[in-house]
């Protein structure tokens, strides 16, 4: 039974770390005033009729701290890049030379970063919502586990020691989420 409580204790641990590292490169996405190429990772184009993120067709680079450069494997990906950037809302106006696209990083506007931190604690929440169900489903398999016969307080200690995982990986949501909004905050 033991084996049993310590399975579902592993698992429980394992979807909470998930949560907190989807949650951190979910937030390397978004721009912060300084030049950072992970925010073409949800920039997709039609590549032969097939979505693909910018970074499987291009090569994308940052040369200096306000400029990313993006030079596509195939010339004729050059408008087609541009447009998505431009559909994508994020904030860059891409400027071709026939050869390669650049993007200078405007710094950003007080609104802009409202609206960055709006979604920063969005994507935390929902990382705590992850975390909580993975909980809640960890102490059901607990008590049904002592249903099949588990002793009751080994179903409790292991309860305690969920809630103690599901509080550690809440606080670290919370230091992500917290060093992302001081990271836009920073002028």
């Amino acid at each position: 039974m033991i084996d049993k409580a310590k399975e579902i204790l592993a698992s429980a641990k394992t979807k909470m770390g998930d949560a907190v590292k989807f949650l951190e490169e979910d937030l390397k996405t978004y721009r912060a005033g300084k030049a950072n190429p992970l925010v073409f990772n949800n920039v997709v184009v039609d590549y032969y009729g097939t979505p693909t993120p910018v970074p499987q067709v291009a090569s994308v680079t940052v040369p200096d701290a306000k400029t990313i450069l993006i030079q596509p494997w195939e010339k004729k990906m050059i408008p087609v890049i541009e447009k998505a950037i431009m559909d994508a809302n994020i904030g860059l106006t891409p400027q071709n030379n026939g050869e390669s696209i650049r993007c200078a990083v405007p710094p950003l506007t007080e609104d802009r970063r409202k609206e960055l931190i709006k979604k920063v604690k969005t994507a935390a929440e929902n990382a705590k919502i992850v975390v909580r169900n993975s909980r809640r489903d960890a102490i059901d398999a607990l008590k049904k586990a002592q249903k099949d016969g588990m002793p009751e307080d080994m179903q409790k200690e292991y309860e305690q020691n969920v809630q103690k995982e599901t509080d550690s990986y809440v606080k670290k949501i919370d230091e992500v989420a917290a060093a992302k909004e001081k990271e836009i905050l920073t002028v």
